[in-house]
């Protein structure tokens, strides 16, 4: 029996009763230790096009009420493995990207000490300050983006933080391993064929929605293992990555996408990796029906929660309220 203490008995309480945490789960001043925290960064000052990922986090955490303590893709009780927690939200700088940038750099690595993070946004430039945070612990790491698009752009008027570079900066600023970095998903239009040029220039290897259609998951899963190797892995994930047709509720949408049940799939495939963290951006609620982009992103949230909580670790530290 495991000592961890899991999600709201659902059998007692209705999944509709009392507050949204991720997957009804302790907040993190309720235990004295965390191996996995959720945390939620409520931002969406980088955005280029459709502006509401600031609302991603409390819309995933609502979707994630109907998530259950056993994984059968995986077999794994993933709250029972592991002690998960939310560690609620950050508050950032909405009109400052980069104080914004500085505040999730500083804060997201003290709060996760020795745990794992997997991060609601909020929208991309998160990735940056969390891969930061995270290569300041395990060096520069292995990288799989989930994504419509590159994310690897110089700036936007100027700008050189914004959802569309924090993958540039992150490979410039040395966080991530250029032998072992592969996008996915990638499809639509670009400003030009130089995009694709300095995108390779960077390391990154590039897998498209096409691709998955055309060679299937395990041929994808296999080829991404092979590229990451036994590195420690971070996986960023925006939600973009899908057909709109399975995530409408989303900042820039581009036609011809992943299906969910192939993402998942794909997440799956990548068990005994040495994950050390991941996110799940992008969701913007005001777009969404019915809720379908959230319930897609609390899956993929509870999927990278599974592979950490099947990741051996060294052991986590106490953890504090927020």
């Amino acid at each position: 029996m495991s000592g961890n203490i899991g999600p709201v008995d659902a059998g007692r309480v209705p999944r509709y009763v009392g507050p949204a945490t991720f997957a009804r789960l302790p907040r993190i001043d309720q235990v004295g230790r965390a191996d996995v925290i959720v945390l939620g960064i409520p931002f969406d000052s980088g955005v280029s096009f459709r502006p509401g990922a600031r609302f991603g986090p409390a819309a995933i955490r609502e979707a994630s009420r109907l998530l259950r303590p056993y994984h059968p893709g995986l077999d794994v009780e993933p709250f029972a493995a592991a002690q998960v927690v939310d560690g609620g939200d950050l508050a950032v700088n909405p009109f400052d990207i980069a104080a914004a940038i500085d505040t999730v750099t500083r804060e997201a690595g003290a709060l996760a000490g020795d745990a794992a993070l997997v991060v609601l946004g909020g929208d991309h430039t998160l990735s940056l300050p969390l891969l930061r945070a995270t290569a300041a612990r395990h060096g520069p790491v292995a990288l799989l983006h989930f994504d419509a698009h590159l994310d690897t752009w110089d700036s936007y008027f100027g700008v050189p933080y914004t959802h569309g570079t924090p993958f540039r900066r992150a490979v410039e600023e040395g966080l991530l391993d250029t032998d072992a970095l592969c996008h996915v998903g990638i499809r639509g239009p670009l400003y030009a064929k130089a995009d694709l040029d300095n995108d390779a220039r960077f390391g990154f290897g590039i897998v498209t929605s096409a691709d998955v259609m055309r060679l299937g998951v395990d041929a994808v899963v296999a080829r991404l293992r092979e590229r990451v190797g036994d590195r420690p892995l971070y996986v960023s994930v925006d939600i973009d990555v899908l057909d709109p047709a399975h995530a409408p509720g989303t900042g820039t949408p581009e036609a011809g996408g992943m299906t969910s049940r192939e993402l998942l799939e794909i997440l799956r495939g990548l068990r005994g990796t040495r994950l050390v963290g991941g996110d799940v951006m992008e969701v913007a609620p005001a777009y969404d029906h019915a809720g379908i982009t959230a319930t897609a992103a609390a899956h993929v949230a509870y999927d990278l929660v599974s592979l950490l909580a099947l990741t051996p670790r060294a052991g986590a530290a106490p953890t504090t309220g927020t």
